[in-house]
């Protein structure tokens, strides 16, 4: 099995990978104008052929009180979107506060500012995709 993990915003979709189902790694971000979706998935799916994943792993924001709030709903619709478009299995994912700790991963690793926020919405994706694994294996 192989797997992406992927978190979603506005203007980016952060890509991590796993081809052993052990261990995520960030892989790309792509970058879009602001909600064009459809642009998006055109080049997700670019990415699923490529490595022929089986099973996406979309993070899903959920406020502390576990309501789903608009940006919860933004991520149900795209896995519709991205499911009328390709037949894979794609699975939401409590993603709270893996954007926080992707940061916190980036600023231990002494990753200047700029380099973080480049890098901030694809390693928020493996740690997505790595908490996703890793629930598998408990």
């Amino acid at each position: 099995m192989k797997y992406l993990g992927l978190d979603l915003g506005d203007k980016t979709l952060g890509v991590a990978l796993s081809e052993s189902g052990i261990i995520a790694s960030n892989l790309t971000t792509i970058r879009f104008g602001y909600k064009d979706f459809t642009f998006a998935i055109n080049e997700l799916i670019k990415i699923i052929d490529t490595y022929k994943i089986n099973i996406v792993v979309l993070g899903l924001p959920k406020h502390m009180n576990n309501d789903l709030g608009e940006r919860g709903q933004m991520m149900i619709d795209f896995k519709e979107q991205l499911l009328s478009k390709i037949d894979v299995e794609v699975i939401l994912w409590d993603e709270r506060l893996s954007t926080k700790s992707a940061l916190k991963m980036l600023s231990d690793q002494n990753k200047k500012y700029d380099k973080q926020r480049k890098l901030k919405d694809e390693v928020a994706a493996q740690v997505i995709l790595q908490n996703y694994l890793d629930s598998r294996r408990s």
